[in-house]
């Protein structure tokens, strides 16, 4: 099996070690067929919503499947899941065939979708909790002691009997996952699960993702818009544009890799001078304070230090990347030009 090369690891993965991934995917591929036109003119169109993705996701991984709209994540996320048939290719999940083993397969995933919930809107969680424990048949004994220790993470014990439709969006969203998480999954499936909520409570939710994956090994596959998510909780992330593999690499080599650019702030002791210099573009100037972004493609370290010298008198630099967001968006802009030119250095 060929399985996309990952920044910063090797080319491939010894058979011994296959049996430790827990989502295994190669020349995943999905078309749809679409129709338009009127009663006599109909005419059907293809489009391939997942184009020859491969990758593996190693079990007690914490990992990022992004994308932009329309990219091929949700249609991914219910081939790995059982919900849908690809057209080609192969996956395993925990070493299940999602499409054909479903029935096994939902007892060892649990789901969270940040649109949609499984709690019962007019019954408060402690009854959603009770029903699931039914549905999964779970031995009382366990139940119990998996559902009191989701209450003592989750902080949940205030709100047990409360109604879902009385609870804040945080209060629900804590929910929810421990909701998928009551039966012991050993990997879930988190689509957008901080939407909507407040900066504290997005927080808050992330932490208890990370800790959870941490403590208790869990497999976390996340798709989000907000990369405060992806940094927070992913220590490896899946970039897709078009239905394949744009970028797959540790968040840290990520960074590194993409982004040649650096954004210097220097702070002067007297009024400076500065002119042009090719690949430094200045995004904000005052009488002491310049900020600037160098690309280190075009410039140098040497050339732009000297030049920053002779500007005048320096009493601090700072430097740092570029966020994340940037990163991840210069990625899907030039995708779409030629979505399939190659976007990294292989190692």
């Amino acid at each position: 099996m060929c399985i996309h090369q990952r920044i910063g690891t090797t080319k491939s993965q010894p058979d011994e070690d296959r049996r430790m991934n827990a989502v295994e995917v190669h020349e995943l591929y999905k078309e749809f067929h679409l129709r338009k036109g009127g009663l006599f003119s109909r005419r059907t169109r293809s489009v391939a919503a997942v184009n020859r993705l491969s990758f593996a996701v190693s079990e007690g991984q914490a990992v990022a499947f992004i994308g932009p709209n329309g990219a091929g994540k949700s249609t991914t996320i219910k081939m790995l899941s059982g919900i849908i048939r690809p057209s080609a290719g192969e996956a395993r999940v925990l070493g299940m065939v999602p499409w054909k083993e479903r029935s096994q397969l939902v007892r060892h995933i649990g789901t969270v979708f940040g649109q949609k919930s499984q709690l019962w809107l007019h019954l408060p969680p402690q009854d959603t909790f009770d029903l699931l424990a039914q549905v999964y048949e779970l031995a009382k004994f366990d139940y119990l002691r998996q559902r009191d220790l989701l209450v003592e993470r989750f902080g949940l014990a205030s709100f047990m009997d409360t109604p879902v439709r009385k609870l804040s969006l945080g209060q629900r969203m804590r929910a929810e996952i421990a909701a998928s998480l009551l039966h012991r999954p050993r990997l879930v499936f988190l689509d957008e699960p901080t939407i909507g909520l407040d900066v504290v409570a997005r927080q808050e939710l992330r932490d208890l993702i990370r800790e959870w994956n941490r403590e208790e090994g869990l497999t976390v596959f996340l798709t989000s818009h907000d990369t405060g998510d992806i940094e927070s909780v992913a220590e490896r992330v899946i970039v897709i544009n078009h239905g394949r593999v744009v970028l797959d690499g540790d968040v840290a080599a990520v960074r590194q890799e993409v982004s040649d650019s650096r954004v210097v702030e220097v702070k002067f002791d007297h009024p400076f001078e500065w002119t042009d210099l090719p690949g430094v573009r200045v995004l904000s100037s005052s009488t002491y304070v310049l900020r600037l972004e160098v690309d280190r493609n075009v410039t140098g370290v040497e050339t732009f230090i000297q030049k920053l010298l002779s500007a005048g008198s320096v009493a601090d630099v700072s430097i740092e990347a570029p966020p994340l967001e940037e990163i991840i968006a210069h990625l899907y802009n030039k995708k779409e030009s030629d979505p399939f030119a190659p976007t990294l250095k292989r190692r």
